[in-house]
């Protein structure tokens, strides 16, 4: 993953806590340079516009969020493992990084984004994919199994950070079995 500046990171911060608070509209450069804590030029040392600071926080985001997946998975490891891994994975980014699916949610609803260049789309498409051809996972279209799967794992973050009911461990690794168990080809 790419190392960034000090400065573009207070940039980003900015960028995803304004974003949250007030949207997309409500988030000017001169207020994410205040908030940043540096001069407003400096933005633009790094980002010719906002749609250009958008767009790559998105990026720089999205790839935090691969090396956390990809840092708990192994080919070689039991597919069941290996979705347990990615879902608690999943989860565990968004509750670290909880301004996060607020960006996201904005972004994916927005003309900014593109489905086809999307490196996690596309990553855990691939991985339901595999699990339907390896005989794991019902034939259902993998594009469907991973919104199921990573809009749980959205759902379960929310009810955690908000703590509108009681959510600890055991009921974080409920969720991921109930998901698991609807994905799963039943053996008789």
């Amino acid at each position: 993953m790419e190392d960034i500046s000090e400065k573009k990171q207070a940039i980003f911060d900015s960028t995803l806590d304004l974003i949250k608070q007030h949207g997309f509209h409500g988030c000017p450069m001169s207020s994410v340079a205040k908030n940043a804590g540096v001069a407003a030029g400096t933005i633009y040392h790094y980002f010719e516009s906002k749609d250009q600071l958008i767009c790559e926080l998105f990026t720089y985001t999205r790839g935090k969020m691969i090396s956390i997946l990809r840092e708990g998975d192994d080919e070689n490891k039991p597919y069941e493992e290996r979705f347990f891994a990615l879902w608690n994975n999943l989860f565990r980014f968004y509750v670290e990084e909880p301004h996060s699916y607020k960006f996201f949610e904005q972004f994916v609803n927005s003309p900014y984004y593109n489905k086809s260049h999307d490196r996690l789309f596309e990553l855990i498409s691939d991985f339901f994919a595999k699990g339907i051809n390896q005989g794991h996972l019902r034939s259902v279209n993998p594009e469907i199994l991973g919104v199921l799967a990573h809009s749980s794992v959205i759902t379960a973050a929310k009810i955690h950070q908000f703590k509108k009911i009681p959510f600890a461990e055991t009921e974080q690794q409920q969720v991921a079995q109930i998901i698991w168990d609807g994905m799963v080809i039943q053996r008789i």
